[in-house]
């Protein structure tokens, strides 16, 4: 089974089909135990009336109680090893599907990362969401064709060159009789592919939505919008429910031929084996083998219908996975250096220049326009924004991310341990200044932490609290039961938004890029924690390139430089005072946002 840290190969993105023989090409050896076990499997069951007609033909009948002893015996010991070969064959696929499930999940997980900030814009969360909950473990469960599916047709052909030994007439009805039913059955798999294609559609949209709505809950509660959602929401899942009866009608039918079929064959052939025993054409102990074979051909015609199931199911489930491997990052086609100096950033789209060690707020009356801006600069989107005099496009993207940090609003938060959360220990500040320098520039703000709550803090964790002091997050550690060693659920789910959104700024600090881009950092703080926020966040940056998107006067009084944005165009630039007194549509904007705070 594939090892945590393995890497999983190349995965095969030409079809649906492909990519399931590349999950069996990359564990063959493995896949042909499995078919190897499955086959002697059921052509030992296929043995079993073999050997009950041999003790009846040769020990009961004519009364030889040695023959029969001696056929009873074998007959047991090939129920013994039968038994064995069942407990490894199952084992083996269980090793296969597992290896396939964590083969796909790490293949779509490292595609999710290469992919970065381009997998939001071309694909849903739900789209993910639905292939690591359902498409994975439906493609895993295909690969049991590779078992019990090759040792299916195995047993199908040996039993029937045991018929053949029989009964010529019997043996054509078995060997005719399963291609029938694969031919009954047909039509049914294909109209599976197509209800469960629109299931899976109809599920990962839905998915989606269940998120959006739950992320947006209390904005809609506020807003008095949770009814016309909820019914939209209610609209959409039965319609996915309909879906849903329409997939399971097509699975019922085949589930249902797929067990009365076998069993009309088996009443044929056993009438059939009948009336030429009667007739003298067989003896009894082949009757006996004849209904036998068809007994044990229940089993492979079983796994035969059920392999045809998972197949189908599982080419859907593929295709959905290859489409989503498919995709492509944005390209990075940049061999340019970055500026070896901090230098400004501009973006001509906007006409927005940042100037480098200084704080820049950017306020629009729309919060997209600033977002949009920044995503410019951060090079999240195509722009022509330049850094010094090197356009962004023309830097490699590693550089870029290396040195200019986007902070999103609603970045995401990982389950885990509150320092680990934040960020790991060993991650070095980077900048304009050294580590030392840093912390202290940091250090300076927290001169009213008392001396005692100081000392009471490991040595290695000093980063973590310089950066949770300068986003106002003290409270958050000091209301949990065990500080930064306590755990917080996904998204931050148990922390309030303005907890949240603290512990996203002091993770963004932590970090201390040389150039911090932040959306909203404050929005969903109260006006005294944004007071004390934008104090200390423009103390820990001092020297640094700093530019935050927001209306809030209290983080704009704070800013070197405050950019007034109209219909996403820099229409006026100066200090907060300066722009209060010479722009009246900035003067109106601010209003509205002190009345806000009040």
């Amino acid at each position: 089974m594939i090892d945590a840290y393995e890497n999983p190969g190349t995965p095969e993105c030409r079809g649906g089909w492909r990519y399931l023989a590349w999950l069996v090409g990359r564990q063959w050896p493995r896949c042909v135990a499995g078919a190897v076990l499955a086959s002697t499997w059921m052509v030992l069951l296929a043995a079993t009336p073999y050997l009950m007609a041999r003790a009846v033909d040769h020990g009961l009948e004519p009364g030889d109680t040695g023959a029969l002893a001696g056929w009873t015996g074998a007959l047991a010991g090939v129920g013994a090893v039968n038994a064995w070969l069942g407990l490894m064959r199952h084992r083996v696929m269980t090793r296969v599907r597992m290896d396939a499930n964590f083969r796909t999940v790490k293949v779509v997980v490292g595609h999710a990362t290469r992919l970065g900030a381009a997998l939001r814009r071309q694909v849903g969360a739900g789209e993910v969401v639905t292939i690591g909950v359902g498409d994975v473990q439906t493609i895993s469960a295909a690969l049991t064709a590779v078992g019990p599916g090759v040792g299916a047709v195995v047993a199908y052909a040996v039993v029937g060159a045991l018929m053949l030994s029989v009964s010529t007439p019997l043996a054509l009805v078995v060997l005719i009789g399963v291609p029938v039913l694969a031919v009954l059955l047909g039509p049914l798999m294909g109209r599976l592919q197509g209800r469960e294609a629109e299931y899976r559609e109809g599920q990962s949209v839905l998915t989606a939505r269940i998120g959006d709505l739950a992320g947006g809950l209390r904005v809609l509660n506020g807003l008095g919008g949770k009814g016309l959602v909820a019914d939209a929401f209610r609209r959409d899942s039965t319609l996915l429910r309909e879906r849903g009866y329409r997939v399971g009608a097509v699975t019922s039918w085949i589930q249902a031929l797929g067990v009365g079929l076998p069993v009309l064959f088996l009443a044929l052939v056993t009438w059939l084996g009948a009336r030429q025993a009667v007739g003298g054409h067989i003896s009894v102990g082949e009757l006996v083998s004849v209904y036998g074979y068809v007994v044990a051909l229940g089993w492979p015609v079983a796994f035969l219908i059920e392999m045809g199931h998972q197949l189908s199911r599982g080419v859907v489930a593929a295709r959905r996975v290859v489409a989503f491997l498919r995709l492509e990052p944005e390209p990075d086609t940049g061999t340019r250096d970055a500026p070896a100096e901090p230098s400004v950033l501009r973006d001509p789209a906007s006409g927005v220049r940042v100037l480098p060690g200084r704080l820049t707020a950017l306020a629009g009356s729309r919060p997209a326009d600033a977002a949009e801006v920044i995503d410019r600069l951060g090079r999240y989107t195509p722009s022509e924004a330049t850094w010094g005099d090197v356009p962004l496009s023309d830097i490699p993207l590693p550089r870029i991310r290396d040195r200019i940090l986007v902070a999103e609003a609603e970045a995401d938060l990982f389950a885990g341990v509150l320092r680990e959360v934040i960020g790991d220990q060993e991650t070095p500040l980077r900048g304009a200044g050294s580590v030392d320098v840093r912390l202290r520039r940091v250090g300076a703000t927290s001169r009213n932490e008392p001396a005692d709550a100081r000392q009471q803090h490991p040595a290695d964790d000093s980063a973590h609290l310089e950066a949770i002091h300068a986003a106002a997050a003290e409270d958050i550690v000091r209301a949990l039961p065990d500080g930064l060693d306590s755990q917080v659920a996904a998204q931050a789910g148990d922390l309030s938004g303005g907890q949240r959104q603290r512990i996203r700024l002091a993770r963004a600090l932590l970090t201390a890029p040389e150039v911090l881009l932040a959306v909203e950092p404050t929005s969903a703080l109260d006006a005294h924690t944004e007071a004390t926020v934008a104090a200390r966040l423009r103390d820990a940056r001092e020297g640094y390139t700093t530019v935050v998107a927001s209306t809030s006067p209290l983080v704009l009084d704070r800013a070197d430089i405050v950019v007034f944005l109209v219909d996403g165009k820099a229409a006026a630039t100066g200090t907060h005072r300066e722009l209060l007194t010479a722009e009246p549509g900035y003067r109106a904007l601010v209003a509205r946002d002190e009345e806000a705070v009040r």
